[in-house]
C-alpha cells in the first residue's frame, strides 16, 4: 500500500511539474530554432534569433531600461526596508504594529490596482507616464518583501552586541555600519535580488506607467502582437535566465541565513 501511495504521489508530482515546466522548456528549446516559427519540428540548434535579438535596438533599449529600473527599485526597496526593519525592531516606537501593517499592505493589493492608481495620480498631477513612475510602482510592491526578509534577520541575540558597542562610545551610524549591516548582510542581499527579480519581469505596473521608454516585458508583449517568431522566444529565455540566476543567488543567501540562525 505504501508503494502504491508513493507511486501515486510521484505520478501526480510529475503531472504537476510537467504543466509548470513544459511551457518554460518549450520557450527555451524553440529560442534555438533555425526557422522563423517557434513550433515543431525543431530545426536547430541555431543562435540566429539571439543574434537578431541583440541587433534589435528596441530590444536592447528595453533591456537596458529593465536593468536600470530593476536595480534602482531593488536598491531603494532594500534600503528603505532595512531602515524600517531596524527602526521597528530595535527602537520599538509607539504604533510599531500599525507601521508594520501599513508597510505590508501592498502585498494584499493587486498590481492592477496599484498601477491604475498611480496612473490616475500621475495624470491628476500632470506628471505624465515615465520610467520614473514605473520605478516608484516597483518600489511600492517590493518594499514589503524586502522589509519582511530583513526584519526576520533582526534577532534579539544580536541586540546585545549593539548595546555593547554603544556602551563603548560608538555612535548610531557606527553601530549600523559595523555591526548591524554585516550581521544581516545575507538577508539584505537576498532582499535586493528578490526585489530586482520582481521588478525585472513585472508587466502590469510597467504597462500602466511606461511611456515610449518601455521595459523588456512590455517590448516582448508589443512584438507578440505582430505574431509569433523565435526571436520573441529568445527574449523570453533571456528574461527567464536572468530571473533564474537572481533567484538562485537569493536562495543560496537564504540558506546561509538559515544555517546562521540554527548555528546560534
Amino acid at each position: 500500500m505504501k508503494i502504491f501511495n508513493a507511486g501515486i504521489a510521484w505520478v501526480f508530482g510529475l503531472i504537476v511539474y510537467g504543466f509548470i515546466l513544459l511551457p518554460v522548456i518549450s520557450l527555451v528549446v524553440f529560442s534555438f530554432q533555425a526557422t522563423a516559427l517557434p513550433v515543431p519540428p525543431f530545426t536547430g540548434p541555431s543562435l540566429r534569433w539571439y543574434e537578431e535579438l541583440f541587433a534589435d535596438s528596441g530590444m536592447i533599449e528595453a533591456l537596458a531600461n529593465s536593468l536600470v529600473v530593476g536595480t534602482i527599485s531593488g536598491l531603494a526597496s532594500t534600503g528603505l526596508g532595512f531602515l524600517a526593519a531596524y527602526g521597528l525592531a530595535r527602537h520599538r516606537p509607539r504604533g510599531a504594529k500599525i507601521a508594520r501593517a501599513v508597510i505590508m499592505t501592498p502585498l494584499g493589493v493587486s498590481y492592477l490596482v496599484i498601477g491604475f492608481g498611480l496612473s490616475i495620480t500621475a495624470n491628476e498631477l500632470a506628471l505624465g507616464r515615465s520610467l520614473v513612475l514605473v520605478t516608484l510602482g516597483h518600489i511600492i510592491i517590493n518594499l514589503p518583501l524586502a522589509f519582511a526578509i530583513i526584519l526576520s534577520q533582526m534577532r534579539e541575540e544580536d541586540e546585545s552586541l549593539e548595546r555593547a558597542a554603544r556602551d563603548l562610545g560608538a555612535g548610531e551610524l557606527t553601530v549600523i555600519a559595523r555591526i548591524v549591516i554585516p550581521v544581516v548582510l545575507p538577508g539584505i542581499l537576498a532582499a535586493f535580488l528578490l526585489s530586482f527579480t520582481l521588478s525585472w519581469d513585472e508587466f502590469i505596473i510597467a504597462f500602466f506607467l511606461a511611456d515610449f521608454d518601455v521595459t523588456l516585458p512590455i517590448e516582448i508583449w508589443s512584438q507578440l502582437r505582430t505574431g509569433l517568431d523565435a526571436k520573441t522566444n529568445a527574449a523570453g529565455t533571456l528574461v527567464f535566465a536572468i530571473s533564474l540566476v537572481a533567484l538562485t543567488l537569493a536562495y543560496i543567501l537564504s540558506r546561509t541565513t538559515q544555517r546562521r540562525s540554527k548555528g546560534s
